[in-house]
């Protein structure tokens, strides 16, 4: 639950400064600014559908107050200072989520983890079938945390060619 609180500062960063530079600029994104944010998003809801299911407490809730204030202006000081380098950053922190979902799932797997029915949120959202359990849940975030990982390497990658994002269409409407 504590990766899922800075895990939408990234997708929100990313978004918030290329929308102002489009702005600045009067250009269109390529579709950036909407990816990122639906990333944004995607990442809240993970966070809502896990606070559901872990049910945390008030020093908790205050924890992720304090990180969020650290993350999110640690991650905005290195985005404006190297896109390249923040989107490649997320996108080794979305592989290290793909890790810790797959041990999750193990966990639900081998009994270590109860496999409760899913959260209404959670059925909603990703669109499961009513009796989806915990289980079901944990694959679908993964999968949206691999697509995450695409992204921001590819995002990545575009700043490495000396590109602008705006220069090669962002991938959308993964939800």
């Amino acid at each position: 639950m504590m990766l899922e609180t800075v895990a939408a500062v990234p997708g929100m960063v990313g978004g918030m400064l290329l929308h102002l530079r489009s702005l600045r600029r009067f250009e269109q994104s390529g579709g950036w600014i909407r990816a990122l944010l639906e990333e944004a998003e995607n990442e809240r809801m993970h966070l809502m559908t896990f606070m559901e299911v872990a049910k945390p407490r008030w020093y908790e809730r205050a924890l992720v107050l304090a990180v969020q204030g650290v993350f999110f202006n640690a991650y905005f000081v290195a985005y404006l200072l190297s896109p390249k380098l923040a989107h490649r950053m997320v996108g080794y922190l979305e592989e290290e989520a793909i890790h810790s979902y797959t041990e999750y799932l193990k966990d639900i797997e081998d009994g270590k983890i109860e496999n409760v029915p899913a959260p209404a949120i959670a059925i909603d959202y990703w669109r499961l079938p009513a009796d989806a359990t915990l289980k079901d849940v944990v694959i679908a975030v993964r999968a949206d945390e691999a697509h995450h990982r695409d992204v921001n390497h590819f995002a990545s990658d575009i700043h490495y060619q000396g590109l602008e994002l705006k220069e090669a269409p962002a991938p959308l409407d993964y939800h």
